[in-house]
């Protein structure tokens, strides 16, 4: 049986793919910072862990949790996003909100789990957005978000550069109907859920080396940096 390791999972996509992936058989590890959003992970089956991202100390506990686990594929799915323009400037809380939970927890906990998906020779994904791709932003809209996505893509091709035994990759949900995402988006959390998952199980599989530092949509077509 596989195990995917899920790094914010109580809500949204995190939540759906947690469910999708017990669905289909797999040892699901969830975490969440949340009582709520642990117990919610219990009812599905998912073996549970808090964490909070965005708090240092609670991310410096991950691997002693995690201890002796082998992993096949973890994804980082924790996000928040501020929908500021470029021209409406962070305050300094804001700005820390955003990057401690979209780029300072993933930079704390992948190096902890690193060794753990190299025991698989497995994957590591982080959830971005294509509305981190420099060569695609052509709006000032949710700038910040966009700073902060664009910075989780350089913690994936740096760390994919320091682990040639793993593959560690970006990739873009598409847009989703959760608390994020807004009502008028195109796509349910079950449908980016499963071409996620599609895509991540093909590449698992595949191990080919073309995936290593990849920028990914959902369906698993590359995007421009």
């Amino acid at each position: 049986m596989p195990t995917v390791l899920l790094m914010g999972a109580s809500r949204g996509i995190g939540f759906e793919l947690a469910r999708q992936y017990i669905q289909e058989g797999w040892r699901v590890i969830a975490t969440a910072r949340s009582d709520e959003g642990l117990e919610r992970l219990k009812a599905l089956g998912a073996q549970t862990l808090r964490l909070d991202v965005a708090n240092p100390a609670s991310n410096s506990g991950l691997s002693w949790q995690l201890d002796g686990e082998k992993i096949d594929l973890a994804i980082y799915v924790a996000g928040v996003v501020d929908r500021n323009s470029a021209s409406n400037p962070p305050t300094r809380d804001r700005f820390d909100a955003v990057m401690h939970t979209n780029v300072m927890g993933a930079m704390q906990v992948i190096p902890q789990i690193v060794p753990m998906v190299q025991e698989t020779k497995g994957v590591i994904a982080c959830i971005s957005s294509i509305m981190g791709s420099q060569q695609e932003t052509t709006s000032g809209n949710a700038a910040l978000y966009r700073v902060s996505k664009a910075a989780l893509n350089m913690v994936v091709r740096c760390t994919q550069a320091e682990q040639p035994d793993v593959t560690v990759l970006a990739i873009h949900p598409g847009w989703v109907q959760t608390d994020m995402g807004g009502a008028a988006a195109p796509l349910t959390p079950e449908q980016s859920a499963s071409s996620l998952r599609q895509t991540l199980n093909r590449i698992l599989e595949q191990r080919d080396p073309k995936h290593r530092g990849a920028f990914l949509n959902h369906d698993g077509q590359t995007l421009p940096w």
